[in-house]
């Protein structure tokens, strides 16, 4: 728990209360009431872990999860679901109500954070022993900022795609903390120019004190990041470079064997394999008990895989999120960074690499003594293996849709999706405009011209 700071908590206050009128594409504090002027006030915006990292009654976008092949739903829980959740989970084309979108909102206030301590840096005159705390917290504001555009990109963006990304329409770039920044809608190769700008700005600011805690970005994260943001984009050679250099400095990885199973959240949220400290927020199917796993996908698990014994309780209800509170993890972790590198490397034909990356992963996840390695006929097998398995490890951990839509862009790997509620079956194709959510209609309202996405 981090210490309470009283000048932080009016910071956020006037975030807040700025931002109800027209979001937080707009957010600004009113600098007449309170004017952040030290490195310990930006320090402290950086630190509120419910704007940066998602926790509390805050979090990342959640839609992806909703619209995923996770699970499945009964009337009852469907019952349960938001209108904006019930509409998501059947892929229904208009799914907002005119009410608050969280996803798209809390992102934005992460990134109004940023932009406050980005601008506020550059206006101080630090004497030289202070110049690299300052440079470490401006390093912190870009990777955050680069990790929030990276999570409204890949609900609000079409899956990048080299052919068409320029003319694709992505998010709005709020890159100023000026209420008078005009604010439009980048295209998609914009919008990952910048998520890359940012994090290359991040990598050389950073320090490299492997100290820093996970809830603040690292030089690990910053690479962990790199490697997602290549990998949503097919980018299948440097997201393996950057997969490489995030394990290079971050690799430790759980025995499940040494992890009760009788806690209802058996997974702390500081425990070894995290690198960065995110979550999402959890509504809809990603609430405990609000949806059950796939019935196909339960099953696969194997008899001595703790997973299936970790991960659900009361059946096939998922509680196995890294994090003993149950907020739903989605974060940059070993484990995924593993997963990630051996299908980079079964991607680029190299066997032997990926199979030892998915079977080091494995071996700490099965009963201690009962893992077999799993070996591949050549790269084909290779790759289905490791996707296979990235599903059942990283289940609920709001990387499906990601892998999804990129998925869908190759013939060999191209879901259908299907749900049945209460009787009705609603199918979801692979190229299907309703694999990327529309812009929230209140934006539109005060961002007149602004394109919206087209789900029909």
């Amino acid at each position: 728990m981090r210490t309470f700071n009283y000048s932080h908590f009016l910071i956020v206050l006037f975030l807040a209360v700025s931002c109800q009128k027209s979001s937080f594409l707009t957010a600004n504090p009113d600098s007449s009431l309170m004017v952040p002027t030290t490195l310990q006030n930006y320090q402290a915006l950086l630190d509120d872990d419910r704007v940066i990292n998602g926790y509390g009654n805050s979090g990342y976008p959640s839609l992806g999860e909703t619209g995923s092949d996770d699970y499945t739903v009964s009337a009852g829980q469907y019952k349960t679901y938001s209108v904006i959740d019930q509409r998501a989970a059947i892929w229904a084309a208009q799914i907002y109500t005119g009410q608050a979108v969280n996803d798209w909102d809390l992102p934005y206030r992460t990134v109004a954070s940023c932009n406050i301590v980005l601008d506020g840096l550059k206006a101080l005159t630090l004497p030289p022993a202070q110049q690299p705390t300052a440079k470490g917290i401006r390093g912190a504001a870009y990777f955050d900022r680069a990790f929030a555009f990276y999570q409204l990109s890949q609900i609000f963006s079409p899956i990048y795609d080299s052919n068409t990304s320029g003319s694709d329409w992505g998010i709005p770039l709020r890159l100023s903390s000026d209420v008078n920044e005009k604010i439009s809608r980048a295209t998609v190769q914009q919008t990952y120019d910048q998520i890359i700008t940012d994090l290359g700005a991040a990598r050389v600011l950073l320090p490299t004190d492997s100290s820093w805690k996970t809830t603040r970005p690292s030089i690990a994260a910053v690479y962990g990041l790199f490697s997602l943001v290549y990998l949503s984009a097919r980018n299948y050679l440097m997201a393996l470079q950057y997969a490489d250099s995030c394990l290079m400095l971050r690799h430790a990885l759980m025995s499940y064997d040494t992890i009760s199973t009788t806690t209802r959240f058996p997974f702390y949220r500081f425990n070894p394999e995290v690198i960065f400290n995110a979550a999402y927020f959890r509504s809809g199917p990603a609430a405990p008990y609000r949806s059950n796993t796939d019935s196909l996908l339960f099953q696969s698990y194997q008899p001595n895989d703790l997973r299936k014994k970790l991960f659900f309780k009361s059946g096939s209800y998922f509680t196995g999120w890294y994090d003993e509170e149950g907020y739903a993890f989605c974060g940059i972790s070993t484990d995924e960074m593993l997963l990630t590198r051996a299908e980079c490397y079964a991607r680029a034909g190299n066997v032997s690499a990926a199979m030892h990356d998915l079977n080091s992963l494995l071996v700490t996840r099965w009963a201690a003594g009962t893992f077999i390695p799993y070996t591949a006929s050549g790269a084909d097998d290779a790759l289905q293996q490791i996707l296979g398995e990235r599903r059942k490890e990283l289940l609920f951990r709001g990387t499906r849709w990601t892998d999804l839509r990129r998925l869908n862009k190759d013939p060999r790997t191209a879901h259908t999706l299907t749900r049945t509620v209460d009787g009705n079956v609603y199918t979801l194709a692979p190229t299907d405009g309703r694999w990327t959510y529309a812009i929230p209609d209140y934006i539109l309202l005060f961002n007149p011209g602004m394109p919206q996405t087209s789900r029909w």
